[in-house]
């Protein structure tokens, strides 16, 4: 699959899926569902667009796994998808629905932007 993954980021014409890029959400995807225990877990917003920063919101981390979904071959999709879809179950149990995502002056079709935010992951 990484091949299939550089690949796909060589051939995108988005600046921020880069080699490395579907690791690294995968990580933060990841790190963001790991404390143990039935608290809701909230997905703060990045301060900072940056490549980096960008990561701190943890959505961001799922729009690139998405955006690498949409661009590999089958195979190589649906290998990731494995490993995406529990994750994407496990976000869905740990967050609580944002009951006025649809009155947001942005929308978006991702159901990830649909669910509570703002107060820190870590506290």
């Amino acid at each position: 699959m990484h091949h299939a993954e550089r690949r796909a980021a060589h051939l995108s014409d988005s600046c921020s899926l880069h080699p490395g890029a579907t690791d690294r959400a995968l990580r933060r995807y990841r790190e963001f569902l790991h404390p143990p225990g039935r608290r809701p877990l909230y997905p703060r917003e990045a301060f900072c667009s940056c490549t980096g920063c960008s990561f701190d919101d943890v959505r961001h981390a799922r729009d690139m796994l998405e955006e690498v979904l949409e661009r590999l071959p089958d195979r190589a999709r649906a290998e990731l998808g494995r490993l995406v879809k529990p994750m994407d179950a496990m976000f869905l149990r740990r967050t609580l629905p944002d009951p006025f995502a649809h009155r947001r002056s942005w929308r978006t079709e991702f159901w990830w932007y649909h669910r509570l935010v703002e107060r820190s992951e870590w506290g």
